[in-house]
């Protein structure tokens, strides 16, 4: 099939908000950090902070080899800088009000929902990178594959933290650390075939 190419201003958009995304993650992961138990947890996203921090880099290499500004502001990526910030304010807020339990369950939350978007921003860009055989393609393919199995790992094994942290809080058993550590997950089928295999690991 014929490919249509891509919309520059669109990607630009994607660009500027991906970036944004990093850095809030960055934010978003100390906060998590400070609120982490589990010391397998606290271990994992210690990582997850230091990957997202090389995404950042990454990004901003982007950045600077297609001429584009990393200070640009957009209304998007306004809205995702006040998402970042407002996932922290909920992290810091747990930590005043909630027990440590329920404070690494709020940080867990706000993990995956800034995953979710950052996992997306990778896809998509992936997706520009696949679309053409330009410079700027070329400058995003490379990028791309840097990156794309860290965010799997992000999504998928934070997912699983959740669901499992949740369960024990529930009172019932847990698979710590989740299914989806033990076994490596790093695609979508890979977490749901995790998920399914938990009752043999309890």
């Amino acid at each position: 099939m014929a490919s249509k190419g891509y919309d520059p201003k669109q990607v630009k958009e994607l660009l500027l908000q991906a970036l944004e995304t990093e850095r809030g993650g960055i934010k978003i992961y100390t906060a998590a950090i400070a609120a982490a138990v589990n010391e397998d947890l606290h271990k994992e996203w210690q990582e997850y902070l230091d990957e997202t921090k090389h995404h950042e880099q990454v990004l901003t290499q982007v950045f600077e080899e297609l001429g584009l500004d990393t200070e640009e502001m957009s209304p998007g990526r306004e809205v995702v800088a006040h998402n970042g910030a407002s996932l922290v304010a909920a992290i810091e807020m747990a930590r005043a009000n909630a027990d440590a339990a329920a404070a690494e369950l709020v940080a867990c939350e706000c993990v995956v929902l800034a995953e979710t978007k950052d996992h997306t921003n990778w896809e998509l860009i992936g997706k520009v990178a696949e679309s053409s055989t330009d410079k700027l393609a070329k400058i995003l393919k490379a990028a791309y594959e840097e990156v794309e199995e860290d965010e799997d790992h992000h999504l998928y094994h934070t997912k699983g933290w959740c669901r499992e942290l949740w369960i024990q809080a529930l009172g019932m058993p847990a698979v710590l650390p989740p299914p989806e550590e033990v076994k490596k997950v790093e695609t979508a089928i890979g977490a749901a075939r995790a998920e399914q295999a938990r009752e043999d690991m309890l």
